[in-house]
């Protein structure tokens, strides 16, 4: 399968964040802590050049915490400053202020010096569609000031939200970059539910993300769904298949003439993954830090 999404108000969303830039002293950028290599998009990186940098490992209390650590290592030594947080229930965000004040002291010291006292830190907040931009400024915030919801696309513009008297975010759309060149990169955003689910083939999505499973936490899908791998050699696309008509015969998915619901088992199992009922999992694992 051979993912890629890039509609065309991404386009629009990327120019009005190029334009934005120049006001911005920081970038607050959420990635997904179960992908966070792949969700995070290239272009911030060129976008954000000579910017303070926060990278917020949001969701971590759905990624497997053996990786959690070894991830805010990873980024640490690439220069940014790293959170571990879950927006949602607000788990982390209490320690953000502080690093805001940290990853921006030289800015806050050159404007003293100047005699601009008080000034707020402008932040903009940036990452892929879905990865919880608009949740994590709503709980940090302690209101909603921005649009949420559990499909990729919600923002569709920038929208300034000012917090206190030292803090301002920029709130811009989620973008991803027009190709993918790495194919198991997209194949992972689909897993977590950063592309639209109506452009893919859920069940070939579905044996895919089997086949992960099988290799790297052996024993969930058998404790989910009461299922057996009996002696099946789970090597390729044609296994996870296999595994995915034993779930919608665990499950009772059946169509007209008793055959398997396949489809409707397809997205049981990814509503499963994305809701963390498979158990806390991580999809890629930072260099030399995979562990048997």
């Amino acid at each position: 399968m051979n993912i890629q999404w890039y509609p065309g108000h991404m386009t629009k969303a990327k120019r009005a964040m190029e334009e934005s830039i120049k006001l911005i002293d920081l970038i607050i950028e959420l990635v997904d802590a179960r992908a966070p290599l792949s969700s995070r998009n290239p272009d911030i990186d060129s976008l954000g050049r000579g910017k303070a940098r926060i990278v917020l490992l949001n969701k971590a209390d759905m990624a497997d915490e053996r990786y959690n650590d070894a991830w805010a290592a990873y980024f640490k030594g690439q220069g940014c400053h790293v959170v571990k947080v879950n927006a949602r229930s607000g788990a982390g965000l209490k320690q953000i202020s502080a690093v805001v004040q940290e990853a921006c002291k030289e800015k806050i010291e050159r404007d003293r010096k100047r005699g601009i006292l008080n000034r707020p830190v402008r932040a903009m907040v940036a990452g892929i569609p879905n990865v919880g931009k608009s949740t994590f400024i709503n709980s940090f915030a302690g209101k909603a000031c921005a649009k949420t919801g559990n499909k990729p696309g919600v923002t569709k513009g920038n929208q300034w939200i000012r917090l206190n008297k030292s803090l301002e975010l920029l709130d811009t759309p989620g973008i991803l970059w027009p190709k993918f060149e790495d194919k198991t990169a997209g194949m992972k955003l689909a897993f977590i539910g950063s592309i639209n689910d109506n452009i893919l083939n859920t069940e070939e999505l579905a044996a895919q993300l089997i086949l992960f499973l099988a290799q790297d936490y052996p024993g969930r899908l058998e404790e989910r769904y009461g299922i057996s791998f009996e002696d099946l050699d789970i090597k390729d696309i044609s296994g996870g298949y296999v595994i995915l008509e034993k779930i919608a015969k665990a499950r009772g998915c059946l169509l007209k003439g008793s055959a398997y619901d396949t489809a409707k088992a397809a997205v049981l199992l990814l509503d499963d993954f994305r809701s963390c009922r498979l158990g806390r999992i991580t999809l890629e694992f930072p260099p030399d830090k995979k562990e048997d």
